[in-house]
């Protein structure tokens, strides 16, 4: 550990880039400063099984620094030194990123491509599109919440069990002061003429364009063409932050997700997951394989089997009613011995053992903790909110998302992902007027060439992307 302490803080600054001598250090936004995030990495470096416990003494300095040039450096430096850190000899799980070998680590399955009822196909991507934005509505109104406050807010506001959007009408006039979350200048339904701008949106639509500039053979250099070229920096979170940084840097991927992003198996793929389900009804492997194309170039690892697990979902949901036949096909579709395939599977198994809805979402607070930034936006803690949430509503769309809110965490990523994966099991009717009413059937995107967007006119494009 010393010797590496001593590579790290060595006080010559002859290795010094030029970059880290001009820029504005108060004046990097923090998910684009590597060296701001050093327990996020120290967080991540333990999930993944990297013997970093030896050197936490250097994450912890790192961290404690005033921002400098010479701390910008100190985290590449220690960059260099994880990237050869080695697994902990007693980590039980394997993990590849790259296709061919997550494809030899799934569990056996028959999977043949399953006949699609294409009469009914068109309300089941109108189902899925709609309830992707209204799960995405009723969260984004409390993102960030936690459940101390979340819990308390809705029982005031006479919304809990929740069961409706909140309304700015449930603001009593001292909130401000009563909460710390701040209430003031959301998205609240009632003050909506349609659905706003959110990333759990945009990347649906900017997929359905790069489906339509590309084909369906798109590559993952093609997605960081449409990343660049169709939004700015800022419609960008996390790992994606970080991917879009290193893509303009020049770098490729997979390295796109790798260098200096302690986010790589944050949620952000798995919100970018459900274009690929609903192109490829009956046909959860190729969905998961165009997800992996498009989640390596910002995740490794869980990052990845998050988008290509919900990707798989979704299009299972357009030929079967069941939902543990729905869960099962996502699942099956990453490596058996993978964190998020044990996990969805012990949820499962609680599921089917009688397990109470609240035993069940206790489980998952107790596995990750929602007050660190690794837990509450990890990929894993997100996706087995999404499962819970279906399984013990038995797949009521409203009682579904709203459950998935309720429970906190990243609430409006979950709850847009439940609603896409049960409106394309059941279609549009199983969306209520009182959700959709307030969107007017227009979505506000923030891509170059999209704009607002008729959402029944998203539907029937999403169709030409599907082959006969």
């Amino acid at each position: 550990m010393q010797n590496v302490f001593d590579r790290v803080f060595d006080p010559s600054a002859g290795d010094m880039p030029d970059i880290y001598t001009l820029i504005r250090q108060e004046k990097v936004f923090f998910w684009e400063a590597y060296y701001k995030c050093m327990a996020d990495e120290y967080q991540q470096c333990l999930g993944e099984g990297l013997d970093a416990e030896p050197i936490r003494d250097v994450f912890e300095k790192i961290r404690s620094m005033e921002d400098s040039p010479f701390k910008a450096l100190a985290a590449d430096r220690l960059y260099r030194e994880i990237r050869s850190l080695p697994i902990r000899k007693d980590y039980p799980y394997e993990e590849p990123d790259e296709l061919e070998a997550i494809r030899a680590a799934r569990p056996k399955r028959d999977r043949q491509k399953r006949p699609v009822d294409r009469v009914a196909l068109k309300d089941r991507l109108a189902g899925a599109w709609y309830g992707r934005i209204c799960g995405c509505l009723l969260g984004k109104t409390v993102e960030g919440i936690r459940n101390e406050e979340l819990i308390p807010f809705l029982k005031e506001s006479k919304n809990y069990p929740m069961h409706r959007y909140i309304l700015s009408s449930d603001l009593p006039k001292d909130v401000e002061t009563r909460y710390r979350f701040g209430f003031k200048n959301r998205c609240y339904a009632d003050r909506l003429s349609c659905a706003p701008v959110d990333d759990d949106t945009n990347y649906t639509c900017l997929y359905q364009q790069l489906v339509e500039k590309y084909g369906r053979d798109f590559n993952s250099d093609d997605v960081c063409s449409i990343w660049l070229s169709r939004q700015p920096i800022t419609a960008y979170c996390t790992a994606e932050r970080v991917a879009y940084r290193n893509m303009v840097m020049g770098l490729r991927p997979p390295y796109t997700a790798t260098y200096e992003n302690p986010y790589r198996e944050w949620i952000g793929a798995q919100i970018r997951a459900d274009y690929f389900g609903y192109i490829n009804p009956g046909d959860p492997e190729t969905a998961a394989e165009m997800a992996w194309r498009d989640a390596r170039v910002s995740h490794v690892k869980n990052g990845i089997y998050g988008e290509m697990f919900v990707s798989a979902m979704i299009a299972e949901a357009a030929v079967t009613d069941d939902l543990i036949s729905i869960i099962e096909a996502g699942i099956s579709e990453i490596p058996e011995k993978s964190r998020l395939h044990r996990e969805v599977s012990e949820l499962m198994r609680m599921y089917r053992a009688g397990k109470t809805e609240e035993e069940a979402f206790g489980w998952i607070h107790g596995l990750y903790d929602e007050h660190t930034g690794y837990g509450w936006c990890h990929t894993n803690s997100n996706a087995l909110i999404v499962c819970a949430s279906m399984l013990y509503t038995q797949g009521d769309y409203s009682k579904a998302i709203c459950r998935a809110v309720q429970t906190g965490f990243d609430t409006d990523c979950n709850a847009a992902t439940v609603g896409s994966i049960l409106g394309m099991r059941r279609g549009r009717a199983s969306i209520g007027e009182e959700w959709t009413k307030p969107i007017n059937g227009v979505l506000e995107t923030s891509i170059i060439g999209v704009g607002r967007a008729d959402i029944e006119k998203l539907v029937a494009d999403t169709l030409k992307h599907i082959p006969q």
